[in-house]
């Protein structure tokens, strides 16, 4: 009778719900991280939490978080470009040889942005209408746009002291650099654009599923290619911001970009299967590479242990978005084997 007892009340009771780590970590887990890491380097490294050396850490952080920011969106429907470091590199050379040429400053920003923009038209396109892996495309995009930019400059860098865009590198507005203003105005026109419009939400739907999407009327290649194009956009604009902080163009700019990119996106939450993701977890992502990069600067860290670093980073960020497709590890109590029928 006890024993009928029990089961009854073992069964009234509600299943435990496995934890949701992917839900964590992309509303307290980064933030976490952030929090911890900021404090250790405070306590760690020389003249960290210096007001000076924190706007800096912003400027810096700028042009990885604009390519992020189009990374984002990319990996939200479940693509990938590699291109973004290359693209950085073409879309800077041309600006400065226009600004050279004596085109206005706006109208050279512009056409170093459409460039990265063309750029990435011909990835998506490749990806949307040929069904071509965004993975294999943008990898010989990257190669070839590398080339490109050689080319272009003979493989030197073309210097400009008289640079008419340097104060989109360089110049502030009041204590706050203008590239920190831009990635702010960039990172707000796509958290509006993912979360305010009928166009984000299409994002999100090919990314989760492209067939039910498409059977909802979504136009799935031109999402595609749309996001490909935002992409190339962004690496456009960083591209130029990279020219305007050196004052040349050099084809070796964005070398190694699109990873600190990607792991940027990864470790924002933003899967990379696809369809779940916030812009803004992007930003702290950025944010926290940034801070580790200069930590390890002023700690005098040496630049291929630093590499290490980078690459034991981009692998945990992989390994929590592998964790964040597995929340059957994640249960209290430990993994449980699902019953059979």
């Amino acid at each position: 009778m006890n024993s009928e007892k029990t089961n009854a009340m073992n069964l009234a009771k509600p299943a435990r719900e496995p934890f949701d780590f992917a839900r964590w970590w992309d509303r307290v887990g980064i933030l976490m991280v952030l929090v911890a890491l900021v404090l250790l380097m405070a306590i760690i490294a020389p003249n960290f939490n210096r007001v000076d050396n924190l706007l800096n850490i912003a400027r810096a952080i700028s042009i990885n978080a604009i390519l992020a920011a189009g990374m984002t969106v990319v990996i939200l429907t479940g693509g990938i470009d590699l291109s973004v470091g290359s693209t950085v590199a073409v879309s800077g050379v041309v600006a400065v040889i226009a600004a050279i040429a004596g085109v206005p400053a706006p109208l050279a920003v512009l056409l170093g942005m459409a460039v990265g923009a063309l750029c990435g038209l011909v990835n998506g396109w490749l990806t949307a209408y040929l069904a071509l892996a965004p993975f294999i495309v943008t990898l010989g995009t990257m190669t070839f746009l590398r080339g490109l930019a050689y080319t272009i400059t003979d493989g030197q860098p073309i210097v400009s002291s008289s640079l008419n865009f340097r104060d989109l590198g360089n110049g502030y507005v009041g204590p706050i650099p203008v590239p920190v203003i831009v990635m702010v105005v960039v990172y707000a026109v796509i958290w509006f654009v993912l979360e305010r419009t009928r166009y984000g939400r299409h994002v999100y739907a090919v990314g989760g599923n492209a067939e039910a999407a498409k059977l909802a009327g979504v136009r799935v290649k031109r999402v595609i290619t749309s996001v490909y194009v935002l992409a190339g956009a962004c690496a456009g604009l960083a591209g130029v911001i990279f020219a305007a902080r050196v004052i040349s163009a050099q084809p070796t700019a964005g070398t190694g970009y699109e990873l600190d990119a990607i792991a940027a996106v990864v470790i924002g939450g933003t899967s990379l299967a696809g369809g779940r993701g916030r812009i803004v977890g992007t930003l702290i992502g950025s944010v926290i590479l940034g801070v580790l990069s200069t930590g390890l600067i002023l700690l005098n860290v040496q630049f291929f242990t630093q590499l290490l670093i980078k690459g034991v980073v981009i692998i945990l960020a992989v390994a929590i978005d592998s964790l964040k497709q597995r929340p059957l590890f994640l249960r209290a109590g430990g993994p449980k084997t699902p019953a059979k029928s």
